[in-house]
Formats: C-alpha cells, structure tokens, sequence
C-alpha cells in the first residue's frame, strides 16, 4: 500500500488526499465530517492514521455489512498487515493494533468461537438481579456523594465511575483499584502519550487477578473462565478480560452519559424527566443510532486483493469500520432527522463473528439503563447548569463522549445505604 491510499484510477477526485484521523472536528462535528469525507471518496475512503499510517475508512453501512460477515477475506489475523515495517516501538495506537495476537481480538477461526463462547458463558454465570442489584447500590453510593451539594459533573462524577464499578464487582477486582483502571483505560483508548502506560497498568492489575483466581477460585467471571477449559491458558484468558474491561466500561460510561445528555437537552424526551420509563430505553437506543460511543474500530485486513466501495483494497490493507457513519449513511437512514423508534439494526455493537457477544451487550444494557434511571430517580428536576452548546467532547476519533456534563438539582439527603 502507497502512503497515499487514494485509488485515483477508481474516479477519486485527484485533489483530494487521505483523510488524517485526528483533529477537533471529530469531537466539535462528526457527522458533518462524515457527510464530507463520503462526499469525497464515496463509501470507502483513504485516510492516515497517527504517523502518517495508511489505511481505508469504510463510511457505507452496506460496505461495513459485507466487511464484517466475510471473516476469511475481511480477516481479524493483524500478522498480514503490509505496514508493520513502517510502524514504530512507541506507536501511540499500539494498544488497538497489536502485531501479537494473545487475545480474543486477534483470534480467528473456530479457535475465536470456542473462545466467544467461553466469555458468553461466564458473563451467562452472573445473576441478572444480581447485577442490577449491584448497579443500584453502586449508583445510590455515587449519588450520595453529591447529592446534597445541588450540583455536580455527571461525567467525572458518575458516568465516569460507575461501570467500573460493577465490573470490578462481576470481575472480582477490589473496589479501590477502580479510580486508577478509569484512568488507565481512558489513557489506552484515547491513544494519546500515556496510551502505553495505561495498557501496562491494566495488563498488570489483571494478571494479579487471574493468578489468585487460579490459586483460590470463587463467584467471579474470571474463575468461570479459567474453570471452563484447560484450552485457553491463565495468560489468554487474562488478555481477554483486559478486552472484556476496555470494552465493558468506557462505551457503556459514554452510552449513559450521552443518554443523559440528549435527554436534558432534547425536548422528545422531557418525559424521562418527569418519571417516564419508556422514554429511557427509546433515548439509549436513539444515542446508538446518532451518536454511539464506538465511532470508529480497528479494523479488519484485507487476505487478497480486493475491491471494496469502488476501491482497490490491497493484500495486507488495513480497514477502519467506521461505525457512526455507516449508522448515519444516507442509503439506509432516508431521513436522518426522524426519531429510530425500536429499530435495532445500528451497528454498535458490530457484526459477524467479532461482535460484541450479546451477554455482555446486555451487562453493558443494565448498567447503563439502571444508572440513568438512578439519577432520574433520585434528582427528578436534574438540568444542564451550561447552556447545551457549551457541552465538549473527547478529542478522540475511537470513542465518542462528554468531557463533562454540569447539573444542578435540588439538593436531597443522602439513602446511606436505605434504599
């Protein structure tokens, strides 16, 4: 691959270079951008990644759709990617691409059923009472640190905090190491300066975890899947609950936060103020469609040459899934300013073999339904304390979040614990 990706033999405009996927608009207007870039190149577009990385952008949900059911030409084996000869030890998206496959991610073939299996199991093991129990209680804890003050950052303050927590509790993490697996996560996942450190920081919280589950099991996801089979060793299965928790928590914290969001600045949806519950689950699934927390996702390698969106895709490229425009492609969504309704076909939670697996997209679904309807419950008349237009988001072109969302309410006592 050309460190210029544009195919102008397949009618590109020959002005227009690869798209860098960075800078502010993905944070300030992405759906503009998108719009801009499918204008430009169609549905599959050329694009650089930090260090002049090239690789394609696939914006059509169609196109996306077909990159996610085709495992064998469309494959998950990042070995094959035709850059790793340009790619530098300190690559800040180390984290998201790896050359080595040790987890769940890099796995293909029966061996990445056999192990989606596994994971669907153990998070099948925990009680679902139980996890919206542990979610309210947690929840009520969080509320009760702000809730007399009148005011308060449900990002930082809760959204932030919460899914760690209930993850730790489905996990078997102590309770204060969640402050710093936030921190490290986020660090990861935004690919910034400190992406490394917070990726070493989580390798060595969980491998601490899996050894003690190994030594003395208990009620726990890891000691279920370290219980399921002796064919995935401590190490493997170790490297997939690093996945399990990078996935688990920051989309879900993003999932409530922008949920909350479009609820205090949406008038359609006024009525989960007031007490609606219908109204919840309509703006959660509304948020998927317009604005999910998994923008974009690293990736998929072409195993051949291929063509893809009216582009040459070369042996060994690399394929960003574009996720927020394929959900916003004007092919499939005629009238983007109409509310989705229950429609359910977004691709959020991917597709094909490597989608999110549904026990954990329904964990994700729990805790993120019971923390919105938390803070309803507990702040009835919860309003932006910032005009809707100063809300920012996360300079990230992978995740999709607040960097705060200001409140205030009438201050309430605190449950201690008497709900």
């Amino acid at each position: 691959m050309n460190a210029c990706p544009v195919d102008h033999g397949q009618g590109a405009a020959k002005d227009l270079g690869p798209v860098p996927l960075s800078g502010p608009r993905f944070a300030t207007e992405p759906h503009q951008l998108y719009r801009e870039v499918r204008r430009d190149h169609g549905p599959v577009a050329p694009i650089v990644l930090p260090g002049d990385v090239p690789a394609w952008l696939v914006l059509g949900y169609r196109e996306l759709h077909q990159v996610t059911t085709d495992p064998a030409l469309f494959t998950r084996d990042s070995q094959i990617w035709n850059q790793w000869p340009n790619i530098a030890d300190d690559w800040p998206l180390h984290p998201m691409i790896s050359k080595d496959q040790p987890s769940i991610l890099y796995t293909v073939g029966e061996r990445h059923s056999r192990r989606s299996q596994v994971i669907s199991t153990a998070l099948e093991g925990a009680d679902p009472f139980e996890l919206r129990k542990y979610t309210e209680e947690f929840a009520d804890e969080l509320i009760d640190a702000f809730c007399s003050a009148g005011s308060c950052d449900l990002i930082a303050d809760y959204a932030m905090l919460l899914p760690v927590r209930v993850l730790a509790k489905l996990y078997g993490f102590a309770d204060e190491k969640g402050p710093a697996l936030v921190r490290a996560m986020n660090d990861m996942i935004n690919g910034g300066p400190d992406a490394l450190a917070g990726q070493r920081h989580i390798a060595g919280s969980v491998i601490q975890l899996v050894t003690e589950r190994s030594a003395e099991p208990e009620d726990d996801v890891p000691s279920r899947m370290l219980a399921d089979n002796s064919e995935f060793t401590a190490d493997e299965v170790a490297r997939d609950l690093m996945v399990m928790m990078a996935a688990g928590h920051q989309p879900t914290a993003d999932w409530i936060g922008n949920s909350l969001r479009l609820m205090l600045t949406d008038d359609r949806f006024a009525a989960s103020l007031s007490g609606g519950r219908h109204s919840v689950a309509e703006a959660m699934n509304e948020v998927l469609w317009e604005d999910t927390p998994t923008q974009n996702v690293a990736g998929r390698w072409a195993s051949r040459d291929t063509h893809l969106g009216g582009k040459h895709i070369q042996v060994g490229d690399l394929l960003i899934l574009g996720v927020a425009a394929a959900n916003a492609d004007p092919q499939v969504r005629t009238d983007g300013s109409a509310l989705t309704g229950g429609n359910n076909a977004f691709l959020s939670f991917g597709h094909g073999d490597h989608r999110c697996p549904f026990p954990a997209q329904e964990t994700a679904e729990v805790i993120a339904r019971t923390g919105i309807e938390a803070i309803l419950d507990r702040l009835p008349d919860v309003d932006l304390a910032v005009p809707a237009e100063d809300l920012t988001r996360r300079p990230s072109p992978w995740l999709r979040g607040l960097t705060e969302l200001p409140v205030r309410f009438t201050p309430t006592p605190a449950l201690g614990g008497t709900r």
